[in-house]
C-alpha cells in the first residue's frame, strides 16, 4: 500500500467527533515530530469545548523567492453512529461498519502530511510551508475562528474540504446563519383540560409550515434540522425548540430569508398564544475567488500540473477557508475526491488520495515562482 493510504486508514479508524479530537491530534503530532518539525498547539480547545487546540507546524523555505503557503485540515468528523472499520475494496476505501468513513477531512490530513514528508525526504525546493490542523470545524468552523493568524506567516492557503472530483476549485462559498427558536406555551392535561393548555408544538408547526425551505433561489437555501418538544403524549406541550439555518451567496438575500424566518416564528407564536425566543448566530461569511486572485491562480496551475482540468465552482457548504478569507488571508477550498460525506456510503478512491499528494506538490512548485 502507498504511504498516504496507510496513514489515511490509520487516521480514519480513530473516532474524532467534534470536541473529542485528542486521540487523532496526538497521532498527527507524532507524525509531525517524526518529520523533525516543531508543532505548536494553542489553547483554543478550552475556549470552544474541545480536547485539542489548533496545531501549527512550519517547514522553513528552501529559497527566498516565491509565495509561502499554508495548508489546513480539520481533525473532527461528524459523529459516527457505529465503529469505523476502513476497508479497501477494488481501489476504493469504505467503512465496513455502516457509518461514516471520515474522509471528511482525514483524507486531507493524510495528503498534507505525506506531501510534507516527501518535501523533506526528497529535498524538494519550496518557498515555505505551514501545516494547520483545527478542531470542531463540523460545528461551525469553531477552531479556525479561534486561531490567531499571527501564528501563520504564509499569505495564501488551501483546504481540501469539498466533496467532488479533483479539479474543482470552490470559487464561491456561501454565508450561513444559525437560527434557534424556543416556543413556550402552557402545559395542561390533554384529555381532561386541553383548553387550558397552549401548545408550543402547535405554534412551532404553524411557523414551520409557513417557511420557505429547501432551495429558496439559485443563491439561497433554508432548512429546519431539528425539533424537540413535549414531555408526554397526554400533556399539552409547553416547550418546543426548533433548530434551523439559512445560507446564501448574497448577504442581502441571507438577511431577508433570516428575517422571514424570525417573523414566521413570532407570528405563529402569537396566533397560538405562546411566546418565542429567537437567537441568531453568524456561522461564517461568504467568499468569492476569481482568476487573478493568488489562491485561485496557484490552485489552477497546480491542478493542471498534476494532470487535472481546473474548474471554478459555486458550492453550498462552508469550510475553514471561509474563516481565513474573512480574516484577510486568501484561501481556496479544493475538491479532493471524497464522496457521499456525512453518510454511511462515504468513500474515497485510493487514486484520489494519492493524486492529492501530487496536487499539493505541484501547488508548492507553482508557489516557488
Amino acid at each position: 500500500m502507498s504511504d498516504v493510504l496507510d496513514l489515511f486508514l490509520e487516521l480514519a479508524a480513530i473516532p474524532s467527533p467534534p470536541g473529542e479530537e485528542r486521540a487523532v491530534a496526538d497521532r498527527v503530532l507524532a507524525e509531525l515530530h517524526d518529520l523533525a518539525l516543531e508543532p505548536s498547539e494553542d489553547d483554543a480547545g478550552a475556549r470552544i469545548g474541545s480536547t485539542m487546540g489548533n496545531i501549527v507546524a512550519r517547514l522553513a523555505p528552501t529559497n527566498a523567492g516565491g509565495t509561502p503557503l499554508f495548508l489546513c485540515a480539520h481533525l473532527d468528523t461528524v459523529p459516527p453512529t457505529a465503529a469505523i472499520e476502513p476497508v479497501v475494496d477494488e481501489g476504493v476505501v469504505r467503512n465496513a461498519a455502516g457509518t461514516i468513513l471520515g474522509a471528511d477531512n482525514k483524507a486531507a490530513v493524510a495528503a498534507m502530511l505525506v506531501a510534507a514528508q516527501r518535501v523533506l525526504n526528497e529535498g524538494l525546493p519550496h518557498a515555505g510551508l505551514e501545516l494547520v490542523f483545527t478542531p470542531k470545524e463540523e460545528t461551525g468552523l469553531e477552531g479556525a475562528k479561534e486561531l490567531d493568524l499571527d501564528r501563520i506567516e504564509a499569505p495564501v492557503g488551501f483546504v481540501y474540504d469539498h466533496a467532488g472530483p479533483i479539479g474543482e476549485i470552490v470559487a464561491d462559498a456561501p454565508a450561513s446563519t444559525a437560527i434557534d427558536a424556543v416556543f413556550t406555551g402552557r402545559a395542561a392535561h390533554a384529555g381532561m383540560h386541553p383548553e387550558e393548555g397552549r401548545s408550543a408544538v402547535a405554534a412551532a408547526a404553524r411557523a414551520i409550515a409557513e417557511l420557505r425551505l429547501g432551495r429558496v433561489d439559485d443563491e439561497t437555501t433554508a432548512n429546519v434540522g431539528e425539533i424537540h418538544g413535549g414531555t408526554a403524549r397526554n400533556i399539552v406541550p409547553d416547550r418546543c425548540a426548533v433548530v434551523a439555518e439559512a445560507r446564501s451567496h448574497s448577504d442581502r438575500k441571507l438577511g431577508d430569508v433570516v428575517q422571514e424566518m424570525v417573523d414566521s416564528f413570532t407570528f405563529a407564536a402569537s396566533l397560538e398564544d405562546c411566546e418565542v425566543d429567537v437567537s441568531l448566530e453568524e456561522k461564517y461569511r461568504a467568499y468569492r475567488l476569481r482568476p487573478g486572485d493568488p489562491a485561485y491562480d496557484l490552485a489552477f496551475t497546480g491542478l493542471r500540473g498534476a494532470g487535472f482540468e481546473p474548474q471554478g465552482i459555486v458550492a453550498g457548504g462552508g469550510a475553514d477557508a471561509n474563516v481565513f478569507n474573512l480574516k484577510g488571508r486568501p484561501c481556496a477550498n479544493l475538491a479532493n475526491g471524497m464522496t457521499r460525506i456525512h453518510s454511511a456510503e462515504e468513500h474515497i478512491a485510493v487514486a484520489d488520495l494519492e493524486a492529492m499528494v501530487e496536487v499539493t506538490l505541484e501547488i508548492l512548485a507553482a508557489a516557488r515562482g
